[in-house]
């Protein structure tokens, strides 16, 4: 059975460099443009991994991990934060809110999977 990531980002590119490098290993992606548009196409959704920006229109990545967490259903999902942000207050703003882990950009693919293999069981 093969697992489903959901990535939220508002860059086209860094959204698809990671839908790319998660499908290489073997992920089925899912591309959320912002926040409100993640949180729409995770509805109903058996998803393994949330990898999301934090800065976003309509709605921040720590609003949209907040609405997750808020879910059932996303209570032991790993969400992870990609962001360029990375202040310690962001970092904690993030833990509170449910963050899994943090990873700062530019990111190395090898990088990201290596963080995804600890996390996603």
């Amino acid at each position: 059975m093969s697992k489903t990531a959901l990535v939220v980002d508002d860059s086209t590119s860094m959204r698809q460099m990671v839908a790319f490098t998660l499908g290489n290993a073997g992920f089925d992606v899912i591309e959320g443009v912002d926040g409100k548009d993640a949180l729409e196409k995770s509805s109903g959704k058996a998803l393994n991994l949330v990898v999301t920006d934090l800065n976003m229109p309509n709605m921040d990545g720590i609003t949209l991990i907040k609405n997750l967490r808020a879910k059932p259903e996303f209570k032991f999902i790993p969400i992870l934060m990609l962001t360029t942000e990375s202040q310690d207050s962001k970092k904690q703003e993030g833990k509170s809110a449910g963050a899994t882990g943090w990873i700062v950009k530019p990111f190395q693919p090898d990088q990201l999977l290596s963080v995804v293999s600890r996390v996603v069981r």
